[in-house]
């Protein structure tokens, strides 16, 4: 039997491992979520079981393991205790690819970029990775394109990649519905010849 390579996906929040990595996600794929509690909002929000339920069934649709943090706040991530989080979390999962989130205007996306790059860093305490890709967020493709630069692409089935995403249904909005995720795709695919594709940038690259 062939053994595929492990992939390890970090999400900020549940939806950002769909949004950026749909495209990769399978049953060799373990997802990290580092926040999803967003009960501390001073809006309403949707309900941490809600959150999490959502999370679950894109995990069964995908085939991938999700590791879910619910000791953290959505936008109350901290630096210190995210590197000692994403430190055991790949040193037990000891991922071939691991994919981090691109740091654009998300205070939680920085937080987490930070706490990965430091979390990565070649120490004989931790497991080394030799593939760390950074991957995009819509908002970060609206608002500040021209911070990410992709020098890597994937091509995807871009039907399974909205439907993995209409799951999160309470994260559906305006500026990331389904016609927007098919058109970055489509841009990505002009830029690497094929239909549709995801776009990350090379952070390590070691064969």
């Amino acid at each position: 039997m062939v053994q595929h390579p492990i992939k390890l996906v970090i999400a900020p929040h549940a939806d950002d491992e769909a949004l950026g990595c749909g495209g990769i996600l399978d049953e060799n794929t373990v997802v990290y979520i580092c926040g999803i509690d967003e009960s501390a909002f001073p809006v309403e929000r949707p309900s941490l079981g809600t959150r999490i339920a959502e999370a679950r069934e894109v995990e069964k649709v995908t085939g991938s393991c999700y590791i879910i943090n619910t000791d953290t706040k959505v936008n109350y991530l901290q630096v210190t205790a995210m590197v000692e989080s994403l430190e055991c979390v790949i040193h037990s999962v000891q991922p071939e690819y691991i994919y981090i989130p691109h740091p654009g205007y998300n205070q939680d996306h920085r937080i987490v970029y930070q706490a990965a790059l430091t979390a990565l860093r070649p120490h004989d305490k931790n497991f080394f990775v030799n593939k760390v890709l950074v991957y995009e967020g819509v908002h970060d493709f609206i608002w500040s394109a021209n911070t990410f630069i992709p020098n890597y692409f994937t091509p995807i089935d871009i039907d399974r990649k909205l439907d993995i995403f209409s799951h999160y249904k309470t994260q559906l909005r305006s500026y990331r519905s389904l016609d927007t995720i098919k058109q970055i795709a489509a841009l990505r695919g002009a830029m690497s010849n094929v239909p549709y594709a995801e776009a990350y940038s090379i952070a390590r690259w070691v064969e």
